[in-house]
């Protein structure tokens, strides 16, 4: 049997806004299979919204914490929710 999918709502904190977060966080989900959409917010965070297995999210998370090279990522704050619609990748929204 396959393991369950889930989705997850990240919201990333520091200075994520400007140096190439989004575009890392759609390698790494794409690399973990995973599909959902990553999108900068008003307030200089930035929401990540994944959907596939646990383990592969929990990876995805730690991911986020470490950010790419220009990023300074103060917190990772997550919670499970339900679908709000299907993905059928992974994607960066503007």
């Amino acid at each position: 049997m396959a393991a369950e999918e889930i989705t997850r709502r990240f919201i990333s904190h520091g200075r994520v806004q400007g140096v190439g977060y989004r575009w890392f966080v759609r390698e790494n989900a794409r690399q973990l299979g995973l599909k959902g959409q990553v999108r900068n917010l008003s307030d200089g965070t930035v929401e990540t919204i994944a959907r596939g297995r646990a383990v592969s999210l929990d990876i995805l998370k730690k991911r986020l914490l470490a950010g790419p090279v220009h990023a300074h990522v103060s917190q990772v704050t997550q919670q499970d929710m339900e679908a709000e619609r299907e993905f059928k990748h992974f994607e960066v929204v503007y």
